[in-house]
């Protein structure tokens, strides 16, 4: 008798044992194919160029290197025509702030990457824009080409800008593994701050010697080029598919996820304030400093601002040959401390060769702060979600108006070490209450 209950319960355990595998089985056959985070290499590459392992990130980042460079070539040309048509620099202005004009349509755009295939979305939009760049092609070869042309233009070029940078942001994150993140960001920077340079100098010269039209076919030819390389790319399909058919739905679920995480919500906040106290500095604040404490000229202010483009350049090639994100928010907050630093320290400064010291340290501590920033907010976001996280924050952007207004106005009302002193001041007030307010912003992340 206790033999027969021994083995009646033997037969039970195998059958339990039996289903359980079955049931198992049943679940993996469900699951949906891995995306390129999740089929991570047990074993990921390291150093400098451990992202270019991956192949449609080379895709990408060539991709990426053609498109920006046709960029910077295009805002240089535009901005010289309308100089030199109008002789106003109010003008010239006004078409800057047009390139930045679709800053506001972040979160939709955001938007439709999430709902949207992101590597088809990048191919469509660089494709309207060497589209775009043919219609200016042929506008300025035939002789047509006039100023309001170049302000429409503009306007085109900046709603595809934004579309570009938030779609191209979120889909590194699907191209690398979580664990390069950091690398892979901080290469994207690296290639965007060479082809700053290159495509500038590309731009004058080709403006010079060949003039508006004929240098446009330079611009078209590497949007085009962009445009094609970008086919190269290929993610797997989304384990995620989390939409409704409401848009507007989607846009509030996005909005409400930022605002139920507290972490992404600090960085959000550290965003709109490094573009409050900060970057007023080198972007539109540098002139008065070289005039007014150095008494340069305009060699000396391209000396200036250089030093910061190197050490922006030294900033992201140090965080690509770090590799990793688990120290992405300690990184990014010692950078913007030191950063609101040495806008102190140069406020202080009387002597050139200083100055230019202080600023490549703070063109090193942007470019660190900006891409922890980034690694970290594609690292910490779930993917359904990532689109409208960068969308929305694309939009912090917009306090880069404000602080150039009031860092303007207290430069000429008081002086401009006094506008440095207030802005570092103000910034690392402001620093301290975020981390006390958001201390996720601090903490550590997992690599994969």
């Amino acid at each position: 008798m206790e033999e027969y209950r021994w083995a009646r319960r033997r037969r039970h355990a195998f059958s339990n044992c039996v289903s359980a595998q079955i049931l198992d089985r049943s679940r993996l056959s469900t699951q949906t194919k891995p995306t390129a985070e999740s089929a991570t290499n047990p074993n990921p590459p390291t150093g400098f160029l451990a992202s270019f392992h991956y192949r449609s990130f080379r895709f990408q980042w060539t991709s990426d290197g053609m498109y920006n460079s046709g960029q910077e070539m295009e805002a240089l040309m535009l901005s010289w025509f309308i100089l030199t048509e109008t002789g106003s620099p109010f003008l010239v202005g006004l078409l800057g702030a047009l390139r930045f004009g679709g800053t506001l349509g972040g979160p939709f755009y955001g938007l439709l990457g999430d709902r949207m295939d992101r590597r088809k979305l990048l191919i469509i939009n660089r494709g309207l824009i060497a589209l775009l760049a043919s219609v200016t092609f042929f506008l300025a070869f035939t002789g047509l080409f006039e100023a309001w042309h170049a302000f429409v233009i503009a306007l085109l070029l900046g709603a595809g800008r934004m579309m570009d940078n938030v779609v191209r942001q979120s889909l590194i994150a699907d191209v690398v593994p979580r664990a390069t993140l950091l690398n892979a960001v901080g290469l994207s920077r690296t290639m965007q701050d060479g082809a700053k340079i290159a495509g500038a100098v590309a731009g004058g010269v080709l403006l010079a010697r060949l003039g508006l039209g004929n240098a446009y076919i330079v611009v078209m030819g590497l949007y085009a080029s962009a445009t094609v390389i970008a086919l190269g790319i290929s993610i797997a399909e989304r384990t995620s598919t989390a939409t409704s058919k409401n848009p507007l739905s989607d846009l509030k679920s996005g909005l409400t996820y930022i605002k139920d995480n507290d972490a992404i919500v600090g960085m959000m906040f550290l965003a709109m304030l490094v573009n409050l106290t900060t970057f007023p500095m080198t972007n539109g604040l540098m002139p008065v400093m070289a005039r007014d404490v150095f008494n340069s000229d305009e060699e000396g202010l391209a000396a200036l601002l250089s030093a910061a483009a190197i050490g922006a350049a030294l900033g992201s090639i140090s965080l690509a040959a770090l590799g990793r994100t688990r120290r992405s928010g300690r990184v990014m907050l010692i950078g913007i401390v030191v950063w609101h630093l040495a806008i102190l320290v140069l406020a202080q400064v009387e002597s050139f060769p200083v100055a230019l010291i202080v600023l490549v340290v703070v063109g090193a501590c942007s470019s660190a702060s900006m891409v922890s920033m980034s690694a970290l907010l594609l690292t910490t976001t779930d993917i359904q979600f990532r689109g409208r996280v960068m969308g929305v924050r694309s939009l912090a952007v917009w306090t880069l108006q404000p602080g150039l207004l009031i860092g303007g106005y207290m430069a000429g009302r008081f002086d401009i070490a006094f506008t440095f002193t207030v802005m570092g001041i103000v910034g690392l007030v402001l620093v301290a209450f975020a981390v006390i307010r958001w201390p996720g912003i601090w903490r550590d992340v997992p690599n994969a």
